[in-house]
């Protein structure tokens, strides 16, 4: 028999306060979980890191090296496209991220020209 919105089924026992401490160790358990699982899944997408030892710092900071190092490649190959007249409609980015990676490209360039002195 449907009870109205609102109404408490009177067979349904109310949980203890034990149980309900149980069931929020489970879901925060469960949470941690699908954070370590997520950390390790980006440790596997990034050069360098598969296969150490998982900090969520290391992870971070390795990701979003390599995020800065692709916009960087980015920003160079679109450079080089619309030096020989290639339209970049298509892959143009929000303003924001293309200062970073050009930040980024510009920082490589002077580290890579500083490195052959």
């Amino acid at each position: 028999m449907d009870t109205p919105s609102g109404v408490l089924n009177a067979d349904k026992p109310r949980l203890t306060e034990q149980e309900k401490k149980n069931n929020h160790i489970q879901s925060e358990q469960k949470r941690r979980a699908a954070i370590r699982e997520g950390f390790d899944e980006l440790a596997g997408l990034i050069p360098g890191l598969n296969g150490q030892g998982r900090s969520e710092a290391v992870v971070l900071e390795g990701s979003s090296k390599f995020i800065r190092e692709l916009l960087a490649e980015r920003y160079r190959l679109m450079t080089r496209v619309s030096e020989r007249g290639g339209a970049l409609d298509r892959w143009q980015l929000d303003d924001a991220t293309m200062a970073i990676a050009k930040e980024q490209a510009e920082a490589e360039h002077a580290v890579m020209i500083g490195g052959r002195r």
